[in-house]
């Protein structure tokens, strides 16, 4: 057989096979940073609550990643987070992100596990006081201790392209909406499911004793640590009375498990309050 027959066809071969691969993620190339919308880190830039179809959007459904369930959330304005930031870049530019949109790594976007698309968040770098804002238009970073992950330029504003992460505080600024830009009424947001799974409901039981006194200590040892409180639960169990200490304050049971993953207290276990 041909020698020059047999090195075509194994070519061929070979590309299809590399196509198939990317399905429908196909690589669209960038030539330069394209002139992508920048954003306001001015909160009245903003519409103050998201767009009404946003809560019924496919987006806004639970979903698995390697067998964790994440539950999208919807935030106020002047919500606050802290974690670490990542940043992702070559190796997803031209891709599709999860709203649908191709990413560019040149544009101000970034990806979380919950927030909302189109939620506008102001990113501060605690290492060295730089803050950028961006869009989210895409989920991730699936890692327990990073809550965000920076397009390549959103990252290069606040200098962390070096060190690849840094520890960061969240801002809600609020939200970018399209087509109508009607603001949902009261009953329309207390009517929305979503909303039941904010603020409040999840804690971290870092503490249990059978004296008020150690429990007291542990209460004003960790109270407002990284910006969440302690409270103590008197519970009469089947072993007697215990007092248990709980830390309060975040926004999703992803939040509480992120942060528990951190290590910060042995034997912590995430609560769900009644």
């Amino acid at each position: 057989m041909n020698k020059t027959f047999v090195l075509s066809a194994l070519l061929i071969v070979l590309v299809f096979q590399g196509c198939s691969t990317r399905g429908k993620r196909a690589y669209v190339k960038y030539d330069a940073p394209s002139s992508s919308q920048t954003y306001s880190a001015n909160k009245h830039a903003h519409s103050a609550q998201m767009d009404k179809k946003t809560y019924s959007h496919p987006t806004m459904r639970p979903y698995v990643i390697r067998g964790i369930r994440y539950y999208p959330t919807v935030v106020s304005v002047g919500d606050r987070f802290k974690g670490n930031a990542s940043w992702y870049g070559p190796d997803f530019h031209g891709k599709l992100t999860s709203n649908g949109e191709t990413y560019n790594m040149h544009a101000m976007t970034a990806a979380h596990k919950t927030l909302p698309m189109n939620t506008i968040v102001k990113v501060t770098n605690l290492n060295n006081g730089l803050t950028t804002v961006v869009r989210i238009n895409d989920r991730g970073p699936f890692v327990a201790t990073r809550i965000i992950d920076l397009s390549k330029t959103a990252a290069s504003k606040i200098d962390m392209i070096k060190n690849g992460t840094a520890p960061v505080t969240l801002e809600i600024l609020g939200f970018q909406t399209k087509g109508s830009k009607k603001i949902p009424t009261r009953k329309e947001l207390e009517a929305n499911p979503q909303k039941k799974s904010s603020a409040g409901v999840y804690a971290l039981q870092i503490g249990s004793f059978s004296n008020i006194e150690g429990a007291i200590k542990i209460q004003e040892k960790y109270n407002n640590k990284d910006g969440y409180k302690t409270i103590i639960k008197d519970i009469q169990g089947d072993h007697g009375r215990m007092f248990k200490v709980w830390l309060k304050g975040f926004q999703s049971e992803e939040e509480a498990r992120d942060y528990q993953s951190q290590g910060h207290f042995e034997s912590s276990f995430i609560i769900m309050e009644d």
